[in-house]
């Protein structure tokens, strides 16, 4: 099963044109036709041709992207499902979009690091020149500046956990709202600073940005244990933070420990299984209806990982349920979403095997 892309904003005088064409292409549509000739004039999906890729460090890299349609919008935090077909096979995954939201080109960017296991990022960050066609979907996440605007900020961001928060960043500058936020960015080394050099010079620029950089390669990672030394008020300020995993869950614990949990957004490209903090249900057997393999899931276990487990060759992509690449359609059972614990599914509903797990017996149909 292929992910689409979003529906584009077509203008209203082309939708009426196609909707008078149909008598002639039935029982296929125009934009059937359309798409064959160049997947840019389809009216069913969105995409966007590549204008350059700007090399931001050894590892990363910057898509600048104009969308064939009208921009939707977006908000500085939020990210976008871009596809590509690779060897004849469209491929999804989502990145922080790093783009103005009002860029006056109308044009669209974000930011890759190479996963060197990986089948999108080296693709993106080695073989993707101008003229590259991509998909685009929806614009999607709740990570995303709060209005009113906080009187004072405290961004944190790890690795490639910066994107979003840059966005973050260039929002405040753009609304004359960088006054009073402290930045803590832990790196391996001050090289590998993905928009480390305009970070830098965003800081000599106004002072009421004050950025650290924490170089792991010779002081070690950055922990909660920093911040009474680096931010003495860090209690005070509403605090945003982007980066792996396992920092996120030590500074979480830490906010609820201070009993100010309220105050401390988290981006997380990870999904909480399993922890606790949602029912797992009680786990269940799998038949994957393709490859007819069948698998047995523990409570807790996704539908991918146990058919993994189980010997199946299944689709993934960024396996924390954002990029859609592992999508299934549900012919027998219900599932849980390992995020809320919520129980849902009815025949022929399309989930992601990734953040589900079976609930009882279940059939998937890749």
């Amino acid at each position: 099963m292929v992910e689409k892309a979003a529906a584009p904003r077509i203008p209203a005088v082309r939708r009426a044109l196609l909707r008078a064409a149909r008598a002639l292409t039935t029982p296929l549509l125009p934009d059937d036709y359309i798409a064959l000739l160049d997947p840019r004039w389809s009216t069913r999906e969105a995409t966007g041709t590549v204008v350059r890729a700007r090399r931001e460090t050894d590892e990363a890299v910057t898509l600048v992207v104009r969308p064939t349609h009208g921009w939707p919008g977006h908000r500085p935090g939020q990210y976008l499902r871009i596809g590509a077909e690779i060897d004849g096979i469209r491929h999804w995954r989502a990145y922080s979009i790093t783009s103005d939201p009002e860029h006056p080109e109308g044009l669209v960017a974000v930011t890759v690091k190479e996963v060197e296991e990986g089948k999108m990022s080296p693709f993106f960050t080695r073989d993707c020149p101008p003229g590259t066609i991509v998909f685009l979907g929806a614009v999607e996440g709740e990570f995303a500046l709060p209005q009113p605007l906080p009187p004072k900020a405290l961004m944190i961001s790890a690795g490639s956990g910066i994107t979003p928060i840059f966005s973050m960043l260039r929002e405040l500058e753009r609304r004359d709202a960088l006054q009073d936020v402290v930045h803590l960015h832990g790196t391996r080394t001050a090289e590998g600073f993905i928009f480390g050099g305009m970070l830098r010079d965003l800081a000599e620029r106004h002072e009421g940005y004050r950025l650290h950089e924490q170089l792991s390669a010779q002081d070690g990672r950055l922990k909660t244990t920093h911040l009474d030394d680096l931010v003495p008020d860090w209690r005070e300020r509403e605090t945003f933070m982007s980066g792996p995993r396992e920092m996120i869950d030590a500074f979480v614990e830490h906010w609820e420990g201070e009993g100010i949990a309220d105050r401390l957004h988290t981006e997380r490209f990870q999904p909480i299984i399993g922890d606790g903090s949602a029912e797992v249900g009680s786990g269940g057997t799998v038949r994957f209806r393709v490859t007819d393999k069948e698998a047995t899931c523990e409570s807790g276990v996704s539908i991918l990982v146990g058919g993994e487990e189980a010997g199946a060759t299944l689709p993934y992509g960024c396996r924390m349920g954002i990029c859609h690449t592992c999508v299934g359609r549900l012919r027998v059972g219900r599932v849980r979403d390992l995020r809320s614990g919520e129980v849902h599914g009815e025949e022929g509903e399309t989930i992601r095997t990734c953040v589900n797990a079976p609930e009882g017996h279940v059939e998937i149909e890749l």
